[in-house]
């Protein structure tokens, strides 16, 4: 006696074995000789001070929490250098409250960003318009002499970190 429904059982699962599915996080198109990457402090081309800073602190933090490479202090000790200009910065309120106060702010930070290997000289990952935004609430009764901002952007920095390098380690 045949069973039809084996048969497409059997034939599912083969399909399913060779379809190409693959883990997230597997791909990469660094060559796994760059195990040493020199990160250049991000520069800022905008008029919010220490956005670069920032965001070269969260980017450090970011690779060195993934583990892939040693973070190292000079150029001529790494395999690659990561480069990032911040060219863009805006916080502008996007929640009111019934005195047209703002409650709640997006920051958007654009940057471009390069990883390049120095030996051979080769642009591995490069993004010109990388572009992360979020949003903070701002309690009415906090406005005054607390800068809000700066934790907002801190907070944003490390979002930023976190979602460009998967981007730089999983090819995107």
């Amino acid at each position: 006696m045949r069973r039809p429904w084996m048969f497409a059982v059997l034939a599912a699962a083969g399909l399913a074995a060779g379809c190409g599915y693959a883990l997230v996080g597997r791909a990469s198109n660094i060559p796994p000789e760059v195990k040493r990457v020199f990160l250049k402090p991000f520069e800022n081309r905008t008029d919010r001070v220490n956005v670069d800073q920032i965001l070269t602190q969260a980017v450090a933090d970011e690779l060195v929490t993934r583990q892939r490479f040693a973070i190292v202090a000079s150029r001529d000790e790494a395999d690659a250098e990561l480069v990032g200009v911040v060219t863009g910065f805006d916080v502008r309120p996007v929640s009111f409250d019934e005195d047209r106060r703002g409650t709640e702010f997006e920051i958007t930070i654009t940057a471009s960003v390069k990883l390049h290997q120095i030996e051979p000289d080769l642009d591995l990952w490069t993004n010109d318009r990388y572009r992360f935004r979020d949003s903070y609430p701002l309690e009415a009764d906090e406005l005054g002499f607390l800068d809000r901002e700066t934790p907002a952007i801190e907070a944003t920095a490390g979002k930023f970190a976190e979602t460009m390098v998967t981007d730089l380690l999983e090819g995107f």
